[in-house]
Order: C-alpha cells, then structure tokens, then sequence
C-alpha cells in the first residue's frame, strides 16, 4: 500500500497515518476499533527508497516507523483517532517510547491532505493540556508510506506471547481497555 491521498479509491474510507513508537504497539492499538478496515506497519518519512527493517533500525534512512490506517469515517473519526493516538504514547519523549530509543519512534502526524493537517494541528494544542512536558509531536504531509516487511505486519496477533509483545503490547491494551470502559 503506497496511498498518499486522504480518501481511498472507493471513496468510502480514508486512511491516517501515525507513528508513536514501535509500529507493533501502533498497530495492536489501533485495529482494535471499529470503523478502522485495515492497519498496515511501515515506514515513512524519511528519504531512502524502498526501505528495510534493518536499514530503519541503524538510523540512517530518516524514516519513522508508522502505521498506515485504513478508516470508514462514517464509523470513527480522524479526529477519534487522534485522540487514541495521543492517549496511547507519550509525545513528549524526542525519539523514544519506553524503552525504545532512536529517530525512526518519534511521535509523528503523517497528514493526507491540508483538512487532516488543520484537524491535527488544533488536536495536538487540545492534547498539551494533559501533558506536563512540551509534546514534540511531528505534524508532516505525506510523502510516500512504504509497507514494511510481511514479518511485521499482524506482530501482535501472531505472537502474543512472544516477549516483547507480553511485556510491553499486552499491559499498554489492557491500560486503553480500561479507559474505554469509563
């Protein structure tokens, strides 16, 4: 899937894309909602062409690693999204999540077109009010989104119990579970 536009070719979903962390976490999140059709695990971004995991893992290609979301807006908004997006990471760490550390888990807003950008510029001045730390947030037009390799995609839902996925995956859903029954 290489989309760049907002809306898909049916017209009837839109596609969003983020990154706030590893892209298994991202995309364990978010296909958990209804109206998101499809999650895929990528890169973008940055400036290397057809990218690898490994390429993107050394830090030199300026790519991030991001989902790209396959949405019915008739189900969940751009802006719903948004808000789990800032609720599911912490946007005011530079270049990590947890444990994960360097430029390719920066908290990114890949926009589709200038109205996502406009939604996704006043969510994030709405979203500073529940941080303490200054959110460092990317807000960027699309570029290119390049699917990553077959092995990411569908991480969590294929190793669940794999250690990274029990330790780290597992509690951050448990945590958005709860929220949601509030």
């Amino acid at each position: 899937m290489n989309t760049t536009g907002a809306e898909s070719k049916t017209g009837k979903t839109q596609f969003a894309t983020f990154g706030g962390g590893c892209f298994w976490c991202v995309e364990a999140v978010f296909e958990r909602f209804d109206g998101v059709r499809d999650v895929v695990s990528g890169y973008a971004a940055g400036k290397t062409q057809n990218p690898t995991y490994k390429q993107i893992c050394e830090g030199t290609t300026g790519h991030a690693e991001v989902v790209q979301i396959e949405f019915d807006p008739a189900k969940i908004t751009y802006e719903h999204l948004l808000e789990i997006f800032w609720e599911t990471h912490d946007p005011t760490t530079l270049n990590r999540q947890g444990a994960d550390e360097g430029t390719q888990y920066r908290s990114i807003i890949i926009c589709h077109d200038k109205g996502q950008q406009e939604v996704a510029t006043k969510s994030k001045l709405a979203a500073a009010k529940n941080f303490r730390g200054s959110i460092v947030t990317e807000i960027v037009p699309v570029t290119k989104f390049w699917s990553a390799e077959e092995n990411h995609q569908d991480y969590f839902r294929r190793n669940p119990n794999a250690p990274y996925c029990a330790l780290v995956i597992s509690p951050k859903l448990q945590k958005l579970e709860k929220k949601s029954k509030r």
